[in-house]
């Protein structure tokens, strides 16, 4: 299956903080899009890596994606290593997809700014052809998406582009809720962690309405970039 978008998340629940709204407004569009996940986040405080496989599965589907999987690398361990950027490189060269979209490149979680940096890297690699990797007894050929953006996450990056978003924080909301382990919930036992406030919860909106109200929309979600932005003309900047 070709994909025109694949987005990586470091744990299960990155990509739908990060940019949520933006996969539903892409899949809304017709786009064939898809997410990686590099890690079942075990070492999480709250919940367990089966509860998080289970959540995962739920937010995908309700953000309409055609495929989400883990990678099962190791939570808050990982490396930017041959070893781990070959799996990387066989997921893009699996989807070939037109445009990879992967973590924040610097962030509170190291994983963040690892996975960042691991799947740029990866992406570069992937259009070597005498790098051979394979699948299943099947050969791969080489593939570089054409283009790779970074989502913003608990740091408050500039960013070099936002996408308006208006209309689909319903569905980026429904989404994160589906992780019912992770985020604000008043009646929980479960040991508080910074994303499990209601600061967090809130947060989760006003940061969007204010890059909204950046560019005179509802909701923004901003990304930065590896190369300069080009357009054909002035008239496709909004």
């Amino acid at each position: 299956m070709k994909l025109d978008i694949l987005f990586f998340g470091a744990h299960p629940d990155d990509v739908e903080l990060g940019c949520g709204a933006t996969v539903a407004k892409e899949v809304s569009l017709g786009k064939k899009v898809g997410i990686i996940d590099l890690t079942r986040g075990e070492l999480g405080t709250r919940g367990t890596a089966e509860i998080r496989d289970e959540e995962a599965k739920n937010a995908a589907a309700v953000l309409g994606v055609e495929i989400r999987e883990n990678l099962n690398m190791r939570d808050g361990f990982f490396i930017n290593d041959e070893t781990h950027q070959m799996e990387v490189i066989k997921m893009i060269r699996k989807y070939r997809p037109e445009i990879v979209i992967c973590n924040a490149i610097d962030d509170r979680h190291i994983d963040h700014g690892k996975g960042s940096k691991l799947v740029s890297d990866a992406c570069f690699l992937s259009g070597l052809i005498k790098i051979e990797t394979e699948i299943d007894g099947i050969v791969q050929a080489a593939w570089r998406p054409k283009l790779v953006y970074h989502y913003i996450q608990w740091k408050d990056l500039k960013p070099d582009f936002v996408v308006d978003v208006s209309g689909f924080m319903d569905k980026k909301v429904a989404s994160l809720m589906e992780y019912k382990s992770q985020f604000y919930d008043p009646n929980s036992n479960e040991p508080s962690t910074p994303i499990a406030t209601k600061n967090f919860k809130d947060s989760i909106i006003y940061r969007a309405q204010d890059l909204g109200r950046l560019i005179n929309s509802e909701y923004a979600e901003g990304f930065t970039v590896e190369r300069y932005l080009a357009v054909n003309s002035l008239g496709d900047l909004v």
